[in-house]
């Protein structure tokens, strides 16, 4: 199995589906240069603390350090061990999100929440620089970087909770499959938006 595979387990009463970790590559080299980072000031700080002595700045800059390395190492482990998964059966969807630190369950009744989008990564204006030969900085690829970093999944539905977001990485062509899949195990309780139409029309799929 490839490791950024969708993969569907059936069960008699319940259809799983494991997303896994689709963090794209140069997303997860930015959060190694961050622990990187984040870890070398923190040592800096550690070693001007040291010796420790009975001053109170020195016992400040120790203890701000090693909350700032504990942060750095917390933040980077929760994001490389992240793990997406959907459980479907025939009252509920759950979106299970498990970390290095823990796991993260939300249910939600197929009666209350609304039809089911995709989105993909919203669309942003190229940045004033792309296409130029001086922008040696890579400037709009950065703005990109930074996009990814901060999405928060590629299909949606709307609750009573206000609209629930996930499938992060989850390209269209991915989407397609795992919805057809979804509709075959669930039948009408699956609503689906109008952008679906097309898209499955285009993979050549027969509602």
């Amino acid at each position: 199995m490839k490791k950024n595979e969708i993969t569907y387990y059936w069960g008699d009463r319940s259809l799983l589906i494991r997303l896994g970790n689709r963090t794209d590559k140069r997303v997860r080299a930015l959060y190694i240069a961050e622990l990187i980072f984040t870890g070398c000031m923190a040592t800096i700080f550690m070693l001007q603390a040291m010796p420790l002595r009975h001053s109170t700045v020195h016992i400040v800059a120790c203890v701000g350090a090693s909350a700032i390395f504990m942060l750095a190492a917390y933040r980077f482990l929760s994001r490389i061990f992240y793990d997406e998964q959907l459980l479907l059966d025939q009252r509920s969807l759950t979106i299970i999100r498990k970390t290095f630190f823990g796991k993260n369950i939300r249910k939600y009744d197929w009666r209350e929440i609304g039809a089911l989008h995709y989105e993909g990564k919203p669309k942003k204006a190229d940045h004033p620089l792309k296409g130029h030969s001086f922008d040696y900085l890579g400037f709009d690829t950065q703005d990109h970087l930074i996009q990814s970093l901060h999405h928060n999944g590629n299909m949606y539905f709307d609750s009573y909770e206000g609209r629930v977001y996930f499938a992060s990485g989850v390209y269209s062509w991915n989407a397609e499959e795992m919805v057809q899949l979804m509709k075959l195990y669930i039948g009408s309780s699956l609503q689906l938006g109008p952008e679906w139409k097309e898209m499955l029309q285009e993979q050549g799929y027969d509602d």
